[in-house]
């Protein structure tokens, strides 16, 4: 009887002590549940956008939001690979590579700001005016200028190199600084160096303290467009993903990027394109 007894007092402490581990899974499944990671640029984070933007979302809907900024062609890599949940990227051609190859549910436009070619101010490589960008880049390779290139595979470097290649021009040599950087850490680079560099306007605004004169702007070359794209993977939390893309185009949040900057600089930083 003893025996007996001891066993089945075994088993009812097995058997809480598996309702126990069964409870702390339940508790840890719900607590990532509401967990969404954003993989995005460095120029929404750097312009203040999604200091703006993330905590209303997080408030509105009950997700909680850890916010990756790195360049577009990482966080497109983020999201074939399933370690983020919804991206907001800047690089066309790569975006629509990665819709074709299945990694995207949904891809939406959110907004625009355009590229600018930004230098020094005595402008030693006479840029300034310059009929377009590919003019501009030209001008800086014949006088060997300091150039300043994020060389991050981001959005923007995509852009400067296309710019290079329609200028006929692989750049390389002791001027062209490769900084591996962010937009924001770039600018500052090129500021420091006297150096010219390609950047969204939206973080030329924003970052402090540059000694650096906006020298060329304008054209459809230069147009810089953002769209949010909810990632197609195993495990990804598609709930939240759909929620901040349904989010982020619609006409409130729209309507608040389209004002977003006016207060600090006199003009918005983006230009909202969802048509919802």
């Amino acid at each position: 009887m003893r025996r007996t007894a001891t066993a089945l007092a075994l088993l009812a402490t097995l058997a809480l002590a598996a309702c126990g581990d069964d409870d702390s899974d339940q508790s840890e499944a719900g607590a990532d549940e509401g967990q969404m990671i954003l993989a995005t640029t460095t120029s929404t984070q750097d312009s203040g956008l999604l200091d703006e933007l993330v905590p209303q979302f997080q408030d509105e809907s009950g997700c909680s939001v850890k916010t990756v900024a790195v360049g577009s062609g990482e966080a497109l890599e983020l999201g074939e690979k399933g370690d983020a949940d919804v991206l907001l990227v800047h690089s066309p051609e790569a975006e629509r590579e990665y819709m074709g190859g299945g990694h995207g549910a949904s891809r939406e436009a959110v907004m625009h700001n355009d590229f600018i070619v930004v230098g020094p101010e005595d402008d030693p490589a006479g840029i300034e005016g310059a009929g377009s960008a590919a003019e501009a880049f030209t001008s800086i390779s014949k006088a060997e200028a300091p150039f300043a290139s994020r060389a991050d595979e981001s959005g923007t470097h995509t852009k400067e190199l296309s710019i290079w290649e329609a200028a006929g021009i692989q750049p390389k040599g002791s001027w062209y600084i490769e900084t591996g950087q962010g937009m924001g850490e770039t600018l500052t680079i090129a500021s420091q160096k006297q150096a010219y560099t390609l950047s969204d306007r939206g973080t030329f605004l924003a970052t402090d303290n540059l000694d650096s004169e906006l020298l060329v702007e304008g054209g459809k070359d230069l147009l810089n467009p953002y769209h949010v794209i909810v990632v197609e993977a195993e495990g990804v939390n598609r709930e939240c993903a759909q929620e901040f893309s349904d989010w982020i185009t619609s006409p409130e949040t729209q309507d608040e990027i389209g004002s977003f900057g006016m207060a600090a600089y006199g003009e918005p930083l983006f230009v909202p394109d969802a048509k919802g």
